[in-house]
């Protein structure tokens, strides 16, 4: 079997943003999409490791902010390689403003947002899957949307080596983060955008 045939399926790529109790956060999501026209439903799908779904589920409220092929790799660095559970993401961050419900939505490298609130969720193990109705939308520009494809090929930089005389690595194909070792744990989760050992590929000096 080959787990790369996965690659192949087709992602936009959003910033996923929440708030309870006067904590706010983002994080990157790769899973939303309209599930219904009539009413409006989206869905949503979160890695439990994620400050920002934790926030989900108490205040079941969110911003799905579209990223477009504007967007720039220091976007994907602040809201995916890094913990909202560490760090205030939003404590410096001024390419935001808060939309109807409170919440922000990101500005800069998007090109809409959609505000949605809980209706149902589905526990999938590792991630939970949010249904939920749509309340809000804008249009913020004409920029096409990120798919993941796209995110590979032109704003992810190129990954690094390891150093000849190194052990064999293993480099996330999400973030590039390496991990030196002959084996990579089956149950290994990246350290900084907290995917799979299934998304790791093997690299020798």
């Amino acid at each position: 079997m080959d787990k790369k045939a996965m690659y192949h399926l087709t992602y936009g790529l959003f910033v996923l943003t929440s708030a309870f109790d006067g904590k706010d956060s983002g994080c990157i999501i790769n899973t939303a999409g309209q599930v219904t026209s009539s009413p409006n439903r989206i869905s949503i799908t979160v890695n439990k490791a994620n400050f920002t779904h934790d926030l989900v589920v108490q205040s079941r409220l969110f911003n799905v902010s579209v990223l477009s092929e504007e967007a720039v790799y220091e976007t994907f660095r602040h809201f995916g390689f890094q913990s909202g559970r560490s760090t205030n993401k939003f404590s410096a961050y001024t390419d935001c403003s808060r939309s109807a419900n409170g919440l922000y939505y990101i500005t800069a490298g998007t090109n809409s947002y959609i505000s949605a609130a809980v209706e149902q969720t589905v526990d999938l193990g590792s991630h939970t899957l949010f249904i939920a109705s749509v309340n809000d939308m804008e249009v913020l520009s004409k920029a096409p949307s990120a798919t993941y494809a796209y995110y590979q090929s032109s704003i992810k930089p190129a990954p690094e080596l390891p150093a000849s005389g190194q052990k064999t690595a293993w480099r996330c194909s999400v973030c590039g983060y390496l991990y030196e070792g002959e084996t990579l744990p089956e149950d290994f989760l990246c350290p900084l955008c907290k995917h799979p050992a299934s998304d790791f590929e093997k690299v020798t000096p």
